[in-house]
């Protein structure tokens, strides 16, 4: 039987979903990597692992149920740049909170979003709370990849830099164009202790053009295929990994809120 949510028919998910099953939804983002890189990346990426660690984790017993990736999020950070696409935070915000309650409908009560773009991150935290509170669904967040950094980025590949060319050069290498690739680290930030990107105590507003023409902040010269398989592959088996726990993880209330109580 096929794993993916949207190809079951609606009789199909009623028989075949049980208040163990975990929906998994990728998201993504369309938008500028620079030069080097396609628009589709952070999509492609969280597809890639989300599918990968559905298929492995669904061999290990996981009742695990793949729904189409939301590409087009909250990258207002690249909207200076052509070909970005992007919904303003109460656009993603309300597809968020219709989506929980389409799921809502079903009997699974686990979610769990598996997300390629960093942009989206703080609004799926609040997203999160918002579904259990809502719809009292069990809901969760996660990065589809792992953030690590050449040593020549300096602590800050974090947008088209080592990692996501490498693992789109393992991906979909007729996607990358190297012969383009360039260097835009943040270095004067590098020296700084409280204000950065992930991580640091202090966080700031940007776009990212603020670093540079570009658009690139980190590394990719260095990028090669086989350092994206390494990095694709851990990140599937964390994914893998963290999956298990979810579908494990249980808090003190499970009834659904009371404002469903009895309808």
């Amino acid at each position: 039987m096929t794993y993916k949510l949207a190809e079951l028919s609606g009789p199909a998910v009623a028989q075949n979903l049980t208040d163990t099953s975990i929906v998994v939804i990728p998201t993504g983002a369309i938008e500028h990597h620079g030069a080097h890189l396609p628009l589709i990346t952070d999509a492609l990426i969280a597809s890639s692992v989300a599918e990968e660690a559905v298929v492995e984790g669904r061999s290990q017993g996981l009742d695990l149920w793949l729904l189409p990736t939301l590409t087009y999020t909250k990258s207002d950070e690249h909207a200076w740049a052509p070909g970005t696409m992007w919904l303003s935070a109460e656009t993603l915000w309300s597809t968020l909170i219709d989506l929980g309650r389409s799921i809502a409908t079903t009997p699974a009560r686990k979610v769990v979003f598996v997300n390629g773009h960093g942009g989206n991150t703080a609004l799926l935290g609040v997203a999160n709370r918002e579904l259990r509170r809502q719809f009292g669904l069990a809901t969760f967040s996660m990065p589809a990849g792992l953030a690590q950094a050449a040593p020549e980025e300096l602590g800050f590949g974090i947008h088209a830099g080592y990692a996501e060319t490498s693992v789109v050069a393992h991906l979909r290498p007729d996607l990358v164009s190297m012969d383009l690739a360039e260097r835009n680290v943040p270095e004067p930030m590098a020296d700084l202790k409280y204000i950065g990107f992930n991580g640091y105590p202090v966080s700031f507003g940007w776009t990212s053009d603020d670093f540079g023409p570009s658009g690139v902040i980190g590394d990719p010269t260095g990028a090669t295929p086989e350092a994206g398989k390494s990095l694709f592959t851990e990140s599937v088996h964390r994914a893998v990994a963290a999956l298990t726990e979810i579908s494990a993880f249980t808090t003190r209330r499970a009834d659904p809120p009371a404002s469903e109580a009895g309808s």
